[in-house]
């Protein structure tokens, strides 16, 4: 299996090293250019750094991996660009950005949110392969066959990543029909958030709210969720990453898998465990959003799934209502840290 591999704007370079030792594993960086809105918060950017350093940071990174031979994902995943989403001067904007980074690094594809990027993309470089982005949530054949016209690609919505069949009615009738598709591995978001669009909505305008005088806060309805007892021991059920030590399984479903890099804290852990197969730590950190800090001083060690985790949950019925096969795993998994011989307290 291959990554797509989310590109952090950090001052250091352990991440670009870690992409360069693994590059065989590599199948494309995705990035967002410096503060343009994307998909992902910027709340984790390198903040020692000014926004003319990071720009020049992320040019000379980006031509030290092309040199290496490393293909590149342009994001315009924003979920809203305002009063600016249909404007000529906006479009001008993204044609000049895609000419820029085609002619500076080489580019291979574009992930939008947007149909109306998609086509502008389309229409005008044709031979940039056009994903949807994961926040569109396509998870039905509708789905994809209604904008498949612009988009040669798509990641499928995370609720699927446990569930087989529906994995491989899509895989078929991509096949047939000449797309490709990818998978989201390390999602730490709850099942069907209700808060998610709203959420995304949020993330593309933080630049303007961040200047308000806000009277309220949001970092996601899953922080109050898991507060309570309740919520914790439903955790497992509630989520839909791959672990990297069934990433195998999906070898017949997709080419690669991304990886949500951009702002976790350690970025070549991640990369890694997957790369390895395998990883010893709580899950949790190798998750974004990482709810790591709902659960201490208890954790989830990866290696304690029971070992047909993966194969269970990939065909199980889905009535979790009545059933507690993942709250059994999760509780034999789960590790306090003052049982953990390994850990000082």
């Amino acid at each position: 299996m291959k990554f797509t591999v989310g590109y952090p704007q950090s001052q250091s370079s352990d991440f670009i090293d870690c992409i360069v030792k693994n590059k065989e594993n590599i199948h494309e960086l995705y990035f967002s250019w410096t503060d343009a809105p994307s998909g992902r918060s910027v709340g984790g950017v390198e903040q020692s750094l000014t926004a003319f350093e990071r720009q020049k940071k992320q040019v000379d990174d980006l031509k030290r991996l092309s040199a290496e031979g490393i293909k590149f994902n342009l994001l315009y995943n924003a979920n809203c660009y305002g009063k600016s989403s249909q404007s000529r001067s906006f479009f001008n904007n993204v044609g000049n950005l895609t000419d820029y980074v085609i002619n500076e690094f080489g580019l291979a594809s574009v992930t939008t949110a947007s149909p109306l990027i998609a086509k502008f993309i389309k229409e005008n470089f044709s031979m940039i392969n056009v994903r949807a982005s994961v926040n569109m949530e396509i998870g039905t054949i509708e789905g994809i066959s209604y904008l498949s016209e612009y988009f040669d690609s798509f990641y499928v919505k995370r609720e699927l990543n446990r569930n087989m069949p529906k994995l491989l009615r899509l895989r078929k009738w991509c096949d047939e029909n000449g797309k490709e598709m990818y998978l989201l591995a390390n999602s730490g978001c709850l099942n069907y958030c209700s808060a998610h669009t709203f959420h995304d909505n949020l993330v593309a305008h933080e630049n303007e709210i961040s200047q308000m005088d806000n009277g309220y806060q949001f970092n996601g309805v899953c922080w109050d969720f898991l507060s309570n007892n309740e919520g914790k021991k439903s955790w497992l059920k509630r989520t839909n990453f791959i672990r990297p030590d069934d990433v195998a399984l999906y070898e017949k479903i997709t080419p690669a898998m991304k990886l949500a890099t951009r702002v976790n804290s350690s970025p070549c852990r991640i990369l890694q465990a997957y790369v390895n197969g395998k990883y010893r730590g709580s899950v949790m950190e190798l998750l974004e959003p990482n709810h790591s800090g709902a659960f201490y001083p208890s954790y989830i060690e990866n290696s304690n799934f029971a070992t047909d985790f993966a194969k269970t949950v990939l065909y199980c019925d889905k009535k979790c209502e009545k059933c507690s096969y993942c709250e059994k795993i999760m509780n034999d998994a789960t590790i306090k840290l003052s049982d953990d011989p390994s850990v000082k307290v």
